[in-house]
């Protein structure tokens, strides 16, 4: 037994309202009772279907159904199956219970007592929060500064250690870009008072 097409219903509808193919031809295509497609033709079945195009889908080519559409005794053959479409989900963002919530702050003060060299948004990427929150926070103006207490984002699950080891290396590559620029910046400044 041949594979059907994805959405052979969907598929059926488009084939009807698009070509001049034979209900045959469609049913058998669609492996759908000849009656059925009649039905999609009428308008009596599929009422609400979305048509879907099998050009698109890459199952069926343009020359086939012309092909098809001049013989009626050919019959029309799936290029390929498509078994899985792709449907990327977005990232939603996480809710954090109300008994944790007090874990993102600490984390950002354990941040930036103990990871000095991480910016901001390097922070804020790892513990969920935002720049705004860890700026107020590196400078001591949180609403709520005197009550936190610094505790390991690791430790919180808030971050892995790998992707904290991985922020300390982008910092510490980070700061020798800017140490070999200033010593750049300071030959030429010297050069040029010679």
């Amino acid at each position: 037994m041949s594979e059907s097409p994805f959405m052979p219903k969907a598929t059926a509808v488009w084939l009807v309202e698009n070509t001049t193919l034979t209900f045959k031809q469609i049913a058998e295509f669609c492996k759908l009772h000849e009656l059925e497609v009649k039905g999609i033709a009428d308008g009596d079945v599929a009422k609400g279907i979305k048509a879907y195009n099998p050009i698109l889908a890459g199952q069926l080519s343009r020359e086939e159904i012309e092909n098809c559409s001049n013989d009626p005794s050919k019959k029309l053959s799936l290029l390929k199956k498509l078994d899985e479409v792709e449907i990327k989900e977005r990232k939603k963002p996480k809710y954090t219970p109300l008994s944790k919530r007090q874990d993102r702050p600490d984390a950002i003060l354990w941040l930036c007592k103990n990871a000095p060299d991480l910016t901001d948004g390097q922070i804020s990427k790892l513990v969920g929060s935002t720049k705004g929150t860890v700026s107020l926070i590196r400078k001591r103006s949180y609403w709520n500064f005197s009550n936190l207490k610094a505790r390991d984002p690791v430790i919180l699950a808030l971050c892995t250690q790998e992707a904290f080891q991985k922020s300390l290396d982008k910092a510490k590559r980070r700061i020798e870009r800017e140490k070999k620029a200033k010593i750049r910046e300071e030959k030429k400044s010297q050069a040029a008072s010679l």
